[in-house]
């Protein structure tokens, strides 16, 4: 049985908490149409508080998780794992308890909701009160919460989070976060009942609060030390990343709120701050990844499903859903930008074992790819991020499904036979690829139908089908290279290989491997039952109701990954892929 306040009241209402939210809205319809607007106002900037808040903590998340800024900067090199997500996933719900608090708080005392717009000397008194009370009420009770008994039963859910991000900082207990609404409440009321409360002192105090919690959890030095060379007294009255973290490590060090001088003055300043953070902050804190993999974005919404946009979005398969429609202008007008900035940009980090495998990403879209005139562009940019991983000592780059396009460029030969000389290895995954497509298939098939069929992928499958004496109708128009691809099977299985140009001529074959987008009316042809195998990119829509089909090539990823939280199109968990493709094919 939990004990009191170590669980949330609203703890198994899932999304449906955000309901709570509710009283107040309604609150401010109903007045704005039948009473006086100015009676519900303070419903409103509550409202707006708790939305600019949890923006607050969103901001802080992108920035930390956007590598191609940060990477040099890390404090901790772990990468945040699935596990830690799905603990974290409530880490809003001391909005709705504050909101509460803050509700009962305009209700009781009316004076608190009908303050002035602007007062300044509020802001000394606030200061005042947050250095001679806040600060230290809090060093003392974050030092008891370690006690052997608070820590087990309420605080130590906080430090299971093995990477501090800005959502830990809201990863609390409910009794954590009374004390935390207590010590921002204190600067507030007691400015307020000082008769020299404003609004907008509210305002920037709350989110000042918040932003300096995920300053402290952000996991990314963002404090230059030449500050604190020039100024040693300001390490005293403003904690860093680097600082904060140290108490996530070390937990009997490090306990202030925001002001290292309670640590200095408690003696639990840990003597380690002041080197870390000088060499945390110096930005020579990157490391050559062994193998590098060049992705590019599918389309607008998938762009939305990297992991520094939206972590619960991307820790899940993606699919569709409502929001993305309402943040697609801004994905647009971000393809707009990195297409005309036409730079080879690391967007996003798969953090595998050590961290040493990294993803980087061509700045070109889905459809881009299909352009005529946007052939030699794309090109452009895969050899200079092919270079560069040469020049900084990358042992393996491979290519994703577009970028090793046949058409694009000869599925990365192209590069390849440009510079001889290359130290890193161009690779891509067609051969596992094709062995996930080929487990698929049913044993008994006699008769399948390739599109895509020439390509290096379509020609892997093609070769190992023909050999187990399925035949293969292999659509394409080149002569020469259907008869290429003809020529590599054993002779005594080049009859199982079929040249076929149209749609028309697998009417009667009900096992389709789709290598290349079709429409409708194409899969119109198709016999009803049939099967549609795909390694497509982007992924062929489900047109026919009386068809099946199949999801994108994918596999499982060893058991020993850690600090992955991207899921792509499949489950967290799907074993699609056993290893029998290492000892049977090629």
């Amino acid at each position: 049985m939990a004990l009191p306040l170590s669980t949330w009241p609203w703890e198994n209402l899932g999304v449906f908490k955000y309901v709570l939210y509710g009283p107040l809205l309604a609150k401010v319809i109903y007045s704005r149409e039948w009473e006086d607007v100015t009676r519900s106002s303070w419903c409103l900037h509550i409202l707006i508080i708790c939305a600019l808040r949890g923006l607050v903590h969103q901001l802080w998340y992108s920035y930390s998780n956007m590598l191609f800024l940060t990477r040099d900067r890390l404090i901790c090199r772990q990468g945040v794992g699935f596990k830690q997500i799905d603990r974290e996933w409530d880490w809003d719900n001391f909005l709705i308890l504050q909101a509460f608090i803050a509700s009962m708080a305009c209700y009781s005392f009316p004076s608190l909701a009908n303050l002035p717009l602007w007062n300044s000397k509020g802001y000394i008194i606030a200061l005042l009160l947050h250095i001679a009370v806040s600060e230290p009420l809090y060093y003392w009770i974050h030092k008891l919460l370690h006690s052997d008994y608070l820590f087990t039963h309420y605080h130590s859910l906080h430090h299971a989070s093995e990477v501090p991000q800005s959502f830990t900082a809201g990863h609390a207990t409910l009794l954590e976060h009374l004390i935390l609404s207590v010590l921002i409440g204190i600067p507030i009321v007691g400015t307020s009942m000082l008769g020299f409360g404003s609004t907008i002192l509210i305002y920037s105090y709350v989110l000042m609060f918040d932003f300096l919690r995920c300053l402290g959890h952000s996991n990314v030095e963002v404090i230059p030390n030449g500050i604190y060379e020039a100024f040693p007294l300001l390490r005293y009255l403003l904690y860093t990343p680097t600082y904060h973290s140290l108490h996530h490590k070390e937990m009997n060090t490090n306990f202030c709120l925001f002001m290292p001088l309670y640590d200095a003055l408690g003696n639990t300043l840990n003597t380690k701050s002041w080197p870390l953070h000088k060499e945390k902050s110096s930005g020579k804190n990157g490391r050559i990844p062994e193998f590098v993999f060049l992705a590019h974005v599918v389309d607008m919404t998938a762009a939305l499903h990297a992991p520094f946009v939206l972590r619960s979005f991307s820790s899940t398969a993606f699919r569709t859903r409502f929001f993305l429609i309402i943040m697609w202008p801004g994905s647009f007008l971000v393809m707009l930008v990195m297409w005309v900035l036409s730079k080879t940009f690391l967007i996003s980090h798969y953090y595998l074992r050590d961290r040493l495998h990294q993803t980087w990403a061509v700045p070109r879209f889905g459809f881009q790819y299909f352009l005529p005139f946007a052939t030699d562009g794309i090109n452009k940019l895969i050899e200079e991020a092919i270079l560069r991983a040469d020049r900084i000592g990358v042992k393996v780059i491979s290519l994703a499904a577009l970028n090793k396009n046949e058409a694009l460029n000869g599925g990365g030969t192209l590069f390849v036979k440009k510079h001889p000389n290359l130290k890193v290895r161009v690779c891509h995954g067609n051969t596992l690829t094709a062995a996930v497509i080929l487990h698929e298939l049913p044993h008994d098939v006699k008769e399948v139908f390739l599109t895509g069929a020439t390509s290096k992928l379509g020609r892997a499958i093609a070769l190992y089908l023909c050999q187990r004496k399925v035949r293969v109708l292999m659509l394409t128009l080149s002569k020469e290279r259907f008869q290429s691809i003809q020529k590599e099977a054993p002779k005594e299985c080049h009859s199982f290989l079929v040249q076929v140009t149209k749609y028309q001529a697998a009417q009667n074959c009900k096992t389709w491997i789709v290598g290349k987008w079709i429409t409708h009316r194409e899969q119109s042809w198709a016999p009803p039952g049939t099967h549609f195998h795909q390694f497509v990119v982007p992924s062929i829509l489900p047109f026919r109701r009386d068809c099946t089909y199949g999801e994108l090539a994918a596999m499982k990823l060893p058991d020993d990954v850690q600090g992955l939280g991207s899921c792509e199109h499949g489950p967290r968990s799907s074993p699609r892929m056993p290893r029998w493709w290492s000892d049977t094919f090629p």
